[in-house]
């Protein structure tokens, strides 16, 4: 059956703070990133106000496979990895546990001696930043995964990365982030923002508006579209991402692993995440005609499966009647569809369950408890955009996160929270800058993993 979202919008708002005239900084779009941009924002000592089109998590928030990991993440993700891997452990004992984060470990299985040797480049390359990485030979991923019919040759294993329950962790860092003082609200797009000079001055809602000198957006696969309506263009785009629950099972694969086809993490429910690893679906739209060059050096890698689909649901981001540019005084997009909420690839689905059988005939039937989907947003070369819009002075973007921003997001929202301060991150931010896809310079894929 397709999962129904606890988070779905028929389910009345939890959040619903009174918007104040004015705040220090209004961040939009309630996801993982922007939750804890406010989270980290607010502890600075600013007043933030988080806004959120539907419901909180409720989009690729709480639909993704759970990792918390540092295993195979480009070399400038790596530190921030690191860190919010820290954060994630803080956050779930002020949560008295609820995150749901636990030390599992994850795996990259190999079924041939090329494969390794990509995972020994990407090690040789890692190493030196602290990461806990290790190469298994046959014998020893069979033991650790507990597989007993498998075409594994090897893994890439990282003992210390992690796992949470994203339907679960983003809400409850929303509660933490209203119970220090957040001003959090559901159900209110924003539609625009106002500007004196160029500057940011407020952000328009379909509420009114709040005066501030800074804003965040953190929108997700929305995000390309509200910056086009501001004049910014970034060659974002959104693949639909397929995924599943089964019922709990005996816990014999009880780390997170992936090889070119299936993708499994054991969940807190007893029961197993699973996923068709490389599979994704690309609906052709305006933005995907528009933007196809730069996504050609990806395309050449072979490492992903995109397939692509004739045309987006109406109101999606990318679909062809959707509007591009709209006033603030009329509905937006972004209130046409509050929830992005595709229906799963059910063929994947049914494909996934068995492979995942063959490799764990121990433990008997795969029962499906639920599969859903969800919209990814992607960059050109895998790696996000957190930056300054000089467009646009007072506005900060953190998007294009690529399948990696429920792991990497306590990380990110504390070096959004201090950009927004102007202090240094302490990191080196230069990988995502917003200007790589105009100043000339040439791309270069992350980790073809």
């Amino acid at each position: 059956m397709s999962m129904s979202f606890p988070l779905a919008e028929v389910i009345p708002a939890e959040h619903q703070g009174a918007l104040p005239e004015a705040a220090d900084l209004v961040v939009i779009g309630g996801g993982v990133i922007g939750t804890c941009t406010a989270l980290f924002a607010n502890r600075a000592g600013l007043k933030v106000v988080l806004l959120e089109k539907g419901r909180v998590a409720a989009e690729q928030s709480s639909r993704n496979w759970g990792w918390i990991r540092v295993q195979g993440r480009d070399m400038a993700e790596i530190p921030i990895a690191m860190e919010a891997q820290r954060l994630w452990q803080d956050l779930d004992v002020l949560c008295e546990g609820r995150l749901g984060t636990r030390t599992v470990g994850v795996g990259y299985l190999a079924k041939s001696c090329a494969e390794m040797e990509g995972f020994a480049g990407w090690l040789a390359q890692a190493k030196p930043l602290g990461v806990s990485s290790e190469l298994l030979d046959a014998a020893q991923t069979r033991a650790l995964t507990g597989a007993t019919e498998s075409p594994w040759v090897g893994m890439l294993h990282t003992p210390t990365d992690m796992k949470g329950e994203p339907w679960v962790a983003v809400p409850e860092l929303a509660r933490l982030a209203a119970s220090e003082g957040v001003i959090v609200r559901e159900r209110c797009a924003v539609r625009g923002l106002a500007r004196s000079g160029g500057r940011v001055t407020g952000v328009v809602t379909e509420a009114g508006t709040v005066r501030c000198a800074q804003a965040v957006l953190a929108g997700g696969a929305w995000s390309g579209l509200f910056l086009k309506r501001h004049g910014v263009t970034i060659p974002q785009l959104s693949v639909r991402s397929t995924a599943m629950a089964t019922a709990p099972l005996p816990q014999v694969a009880n780390k997170a692993a992936v090889d070119d086809v299936l993708a499994f993490r054991p969940r807190a429910d007893g029961g197993y995440t699973l996923a068709p690893s490389a599979f994704s679906e690309l609906y052709l739209g305006p933005d995907a005609l528009r933007h196809a060059r730069p996504y050609i050096a990806l395309a050449r890698q072979g490492s992903f499966d995109v397939r692509f689909r004739a045309k987006a649901p109406a109101g999606y981001p990318d679909a062809w009647g959707t509007p591009r540019d709209w006033r603030d005084d009329e509905q937006s997009p972004f209130e046409r569809m509050r929830i992005l909420s595709p229906e799963p690839h059910a063929g994947k689905v049914a494909a996934t369950r068995r492979q995942f059988a063959q490799h764990f005939p121990q433990m008997g039937e795969v029962p499906l408890q639920a599969s859903w989907a969800g919209m990814i947003d992607v960059m050109p070369d895998v790696v996000p955009v957190v930056d300054h819009v000089a467009q646009i002075p007072g506005l900060i973007v953190a998007t294009g996160m690529c399948g990696h921003g429920f792991g990497i997001g306590p990380g990110f929202g504390r070096v959004v929270a201090d950009m927004v301060q102007g202090r240094k991150p302490g990191h080196d931010m230069s990988r995502f800058r917003l200007s790589r896809f105009s100043d000339g310079s040439r791309l270069v894929p992350g980790p073809n993993l």
